[in-house]
């Protein structure tokens, strides 16, 4: 456990180096998804800018470790890593998940074993994020529905573990983003 500790804190520290780079004191502009009042809200600090009303999470609720399949949100803090533009769900805002603080739980829990562990653990320091392709999942993001159906987005929550947002809606939240800004899903 010792080499597992030395890497994590080394990880952390790097980690914590680019979030805070991205984060710049209460000028900040962020994003919060609160799946309690099923929003979207863009805040400059404490301040909300703008609301997005009745999006739609994983069909599986919400969850503090998403894995693979289990058609969850994950819960927590993330940052925007890509902008996609052109997606089958009209826009796709990707974020950094899964982070550290998912990858510790998923040890703690069981989900991953010591060894894939030290194996994400090494991956991270050596490419500034986790995979995408693990038993933790990937591909989350915030995103547009495209093609999905409108009504369906209106009656359920229907995603696969991503946040879903009416075309529109993403439209706006473009003007207020960039890679890099942070996100909190809770």
């Amino acid at each position: 456990m010792g080499a597992i500790s030395t890497w994590r804190r080394g990880l952390a520290l790097a980690t914590l180096i680019l979030f805070a780079s991205a984060v710049r004191a209460d000028s900040r502009v962020w994003v919060l998804i609160d799946t309690h009042r099923d929003r979207a809200e863009v805040l400059r600090g404490d301040q909300p800018l703008v609301r997005f009303p009745n999006i739609s999470w994983g069909r599986g609720g919400v969850a503090p470790v998403h894995t693979a399949g289990d058609e969850t949100t994950p819960l927590g803090h993330y940052r925007i890593t890509r902008i996609k533009y052109h997606s089958r769900f009209h826009v796709f805002l990707e974020l950094n998940y899964p982070t550290l603080t998912h990858l510790d739980r998923a040890f703690r829990d069981g989900i991953v074993d010591t060894m894939t562990y030290q194996d994400l653990l090494n991956y991270a320091l050596a490419h500034g994020q986790l995979p995408q392709a693990t038993e933790l999942g990937g591909h989350i993001g915030i995103h547009g529905l495209g093609r999905a159906d409108p009504a369906m987005h209106a009656r359920f929550h229907w995603t696969q573990g991503c946040i879903a947002l009416t075309d529109n809606q993403i439209d706006r939240l473009l003007d207020y983003v960039q890679v890099g800004t942070p996100v909190v899903i809770r």
